[in-house]
């Protein structure tokens, strides 16, 4: 079974208790573990968490979590012509209002072959 890509919200929702996602993310994460899914994601969703975390409790956990991949060889870096590649898309307009975070994920999961995302995000690789 392919890995899971592990998208910003994702991570986000499982750290605050207040999000609109918590409780729908904490069991889809509880599934994903008890399957034994291996999980990747990439550098700049790390970004974007630690953007979001920057004046919340939790953001030394966003910290451990990307150490955690970075342990296990689960952080992506995206390549030179993924990002190209996004920022392409992203002026198309394709994918509808996906940000460039969410454009160069789409080619890092085309490249790797997943076709799963923990995300609530509902935009077409």
């Amino acid at each position: 079974m392919s890995p899971v890509f592990v998208d910003t919200v994702g991570i986000l929702a499982l750290q605050e208790r207040s999000d609109q996602w918590h409780e729908a993310a904490a069991q889809a994460w509880a599934v994903l573990l008890q399957a034994d899914r291996a999980l990747v994601t990439t550098s700049l969703i790390f970004f974007e968490c630690g953007n979001a975390a920057a004046r919340k409790p939790y953001r030394a956990r966003i910290d451990e979590i990307r150490r955690e991949f970075i342990a296990d060889g689960s952080l992506i870096q995206p390549t030179e012509a993924e990002i190209e590649d996004a920022w392409r898309a992203l002026v198309r307009g394709e994918a509808g209002q996906a940000g460039i975070v969410d454009h160069v994920s789409f080619f890092v999961m085309r490249r790797l072959g997943l076709p799963q995302a923990f995300t609530h995000d509902a935009h077409e690789a």
